[in-house]
């Protein structure tokens, strides 16, 4: 058993168990393909249960994943066999909690991939490489909010829609001077 629980994925799919946002952090399923089918098997398996007011936890091909259903969403977190629920379960919250922030309370797919620059930047403020950084949600969103609107920084840490509009805005100056 490690020291340091583990993260070997974060799942958001839809109604459907179709990819909305994933990231994996283990080499346990080498290929796309492999993946595509460990969330497919995942989504089978717990479409059937009622995860919506509170987390569920079910173990099945040595992992511990632990999910939780909101409107036509359905997020999870993985760990190995041997990881501790507890924390499972508080990254599971965390990311459901700072999605709900950061979305304003409106979380659906629409939304969602509307705003999935700010989602995927919630997965790397809470997890880098499968090591948990943070839960706290707000902490999360408030990290997340200080990405999104900071004109500042170098192009390269900005999201596409961010640098397009950095260098639209500078075009803009350079052109008025």
């Amino acid at each position: 058993m490690e020291l340091c629980p583990l993260i070997k994925n974060i799942l958001l799919l839809d109604s459907e168990g179709k990819r909305v946002a994933v990231k994996y952090y283990s080499d346990d399923w080498p290929t796309n393909s492999a993946k595509e089918a460990f969330e497919k098997t995942v989504f089978t398996k717990t479409q059937k249960t009622s995860a919506r007011n509170e987390a569920e936890i079910t173990m099945f091909d040595d992992y511990v994943v632990v999910y939780k259903f909101v409107q036509d969403l359905h997020f999870f977190v993985t760990g190995g066999e041997n990881e501790n629920e507890i924390i499972l379960a508080s990254v599971l919250q965390g990311f459901f909690d700072a999605v709900g922030f950061i979305l304003r309370g409106t979380v659906d797919k629409r939304e969602v991939l509307e705003n999935l620059d700010l989602v995927f930047l919630c997965l790397d403020e809470i997890v880098d490489g499968g090591i948990v950084l943070e839960t706290d949600a707000n902490v999360i969103a408030g990290k997340v909010a200080n990405h999104s609107m900071d004109d500042g920084a170098p192009l390269s840490e900005q999201t596409i829609t961010q640098a397009l509009a950095t260098a639209r805005e500078r075009l803009a100056r350079s052109l008025l001077t």
